[in-house]
């Protein structure tokens, strides 16, 4: 098998980033993107390895039961949705068996209990942030999104998966980009001004906020695109331009500047009122969120007396939809802004039993550890990395009767099960919530209790 070769492939399962696989007559696996199982296709390799390739589909000889036709005119292009061919339920199927492969090849664990997938009511418009990059064309800069593993940008000005609304303010700003004859940042040049267009939406109190990305302090003639959303789009309740000159693919700067509004937008989850600011983390998928929080909160069968420990707690929405359960909650978040959210959705909610500390989770619970706190219950919501070896070492001196993990990549929480189940603690339960339909990604909740202190 070679380069360019076109060879017939059975596709039989799926990857953990949504490829079909399949393998030839020599029993060489081929990685597909865009297949479902059953598919019998025809397959252009692009890529031969020593034991893998990699391939495209050149045509579709049969197609499988639980293909349909997808509704997208991007997708394929861009690097966003990876399902829009499939059923619904045969993506929940793919996702919950990619939760049970990583926990039995990863974490090495059998016979855990991997609930049914959480589903989500609405695929399509279920998104409250975006984060657009844009580029400068003949006719003005444009807003899209990066086709799959480059920076290569995919125009669109309506995603699927984002509320009807940003399509305005995508319209707004590119006319206003063309009008003033101002350039999009330009990644090899470093020059130009606008990178990201940032936009989120909080849907229980119809509030907007748009943010900036600008390379240097802001844009000419502002005053007059303030004044346009203003006027064109009622929801708007913040405008913030965020500088960020460094030469880097991380999106947001520190220094925020309000051009309009409050800086803030105030949603309603699980009963409580969260001011969102523009590095505040807050979940997508509120109305998941909500579910997802909800078994969260079940697994952590909090008591009166009990203490909780919130690990990277970002603006406090898990701990605080917890507080009324527990004597005292505190809360450990490295962003600056999203600690200070945290203390003023605390007021928000009349709760008075939350502390919250700035500062690295790792080092946060050594020092927490080493002053004699001692959790009775430890909620981790990691980045994709997950936990590091020293914090679970931690987490387990602490001693803690439970550990609630609410994780969004299944393989590190895999990983950091392995090491939790050699250190005198349980895996009960794994729950998978569905809050990124479309695309490959799922939220899990993990239910993990002491067997011995």
């Amino acid at each position: 098998m070679k380069k360019n070769d076109i060879i017939k492939l059975k596709i039989t399962s799926m990857t953990s980033q949504g490829s079909g696989v399949g393998k030839n007559d020599d029993g060489i696996v081929v990685f597909v993107p865009f297949c479902a199982v059953g598919d019998e296709i025809e397959a252009k390799i692009l890529k031969v390895k020593k034991t893998y390739a990699y391939g495209k589909i050149e045509r579709i000889i049969n197609p499988s039961y639980f293909r349909i036709t997808p509704d997208c005119e991007a997708f394929t292009k861009c690097g966003g949705c990876a399902y829009r061919h499939l059923s619904y339920n045969s993506e929940k199927e793919i996702k919950r068996h990619r939760v049970i492969d990583a926990v039995e090849r990863i974490g090495g664990l059998s016979g855990i209990k991997v609930k049914e997938v959480v589903d989500n009511k609405r695929l399509s418009r279920y998104r409250n942030k975006a984060q657009l990059p844009c580029k400068n064309t003949e006719s003005g800069v444009e807003f899209g999104f990066y086709a799959a593993h480059s920076h290569r940008i995919i125009p669109l000005s309506d995603c699927l998966l984002q509320p009807k609304l940003f399509k305005k303010v995508i319209g707004i700003t590119e006319d206003f980009m063309r009008e003033t004859a101002q350039n999009a940042y330009d990644e090899n040049s470093e020059q130009g001004k606008l990178r990201h267009l940032y936009i989120r939406y909080a849907e229980m109190t119809n509030q907007l906020m748009v943010c900036f990305i600008i390379n240097g302090n802001g844009l000419k003639h502002e005053d007059v695109l303030v004044k346009t959303l203003k006027e064109n789009i009622p929801e708007l309740k913040t405008v913030v331009f965020n500088s960020n000159k460094e030469k880097t693919n991380v999106i947001l700067g520190s220094k925020n500047r309000v051009a309009y509004g409050n800086g803030y937008i105030e949603d309603i989850l699980c009963g409580k009122r969260f001011r969102i600011s523009p590095l505040s983390f807050y979940q997508v998928n509120r109305s998941q969120a909500e579910k997802l929080y909800t078994i969260a909160r079940d697994y952590a069968e909090l008591k009166k007396g009990d203490v909780l420990l919130d690990l990277y707690c970002g603006a406090g929405t898990i701990g605080l939809t917890m507080a009324d359960k527990c004597k005292k909650l505190i809360g450990v978040e490295i962003i600056e802004d999203a600690v200070k959210d945290a203390y003023i959705n605390a007021g928000l909610n009349g709760i008075n039993n939350a502390e919250f500390i700035c500062g690295d989770a790792e080092y946060a619970a050594e020092k927490l550890r080493t002053d004699g706190i001692k959790p009775d219950v430890i909620v981790v919501d990691p980045p994709r990395k997950g936990l590091t070896p020293e914090l679970i070492d931690t987490i387990v001196e602490m001693n803690p009767e439970r550990i609630v993990y609410v994780s969004c990549d299944c393989e590190t929480l895999a990983r950091d099960l392995k090491q939790f189940n050699a250190n005198y603690y349980s895996i009960k339960e794994i729950t998978p919530v569905d809050l990124f339909s479309r695309t490959p990604h799922i939220e899990c909740v993990c239910k993990i209790e002491r067997t011995k202190s």
